[in-house]
């Protein structure tokens, strides 16, 4: 970043907490390191799902899927 001739550094992103790169990215929208490092971190409260291993794991899985898509279907 260039400021009146004066070069400013960018903040550590990956010390951030989530919140303050939330808030430094509503300040610097064109921001693109900023925007990607928090696509990069992820939600930690969303849940993990294993790769399925057996045809059943599959079938598992898709119906999950199914019921998660149906009840947004239904909050909409």
């Amino acid at each position: 970043m260039v400021n009146r001739g004066l070069t400013m550094t960018k903040p550590d992103f990956s010390r951030m907490t989530r919140q303050d790169l939330r808030a430094y990215i509503l300040v610097h929208r064109d921001d693109d390191e900023a925007i990607e490092a928090v696509i990069k971190r992820g939600d930690p409260n969303s849940p993990k799902y294993r790769f399925p291993q057996t045809d059943e794991d599959l079938r598992e899985m898709e119906a999950s899927l199914k019921r998660k898509l149906e009840s947004r279907r239904e909050a909409i």
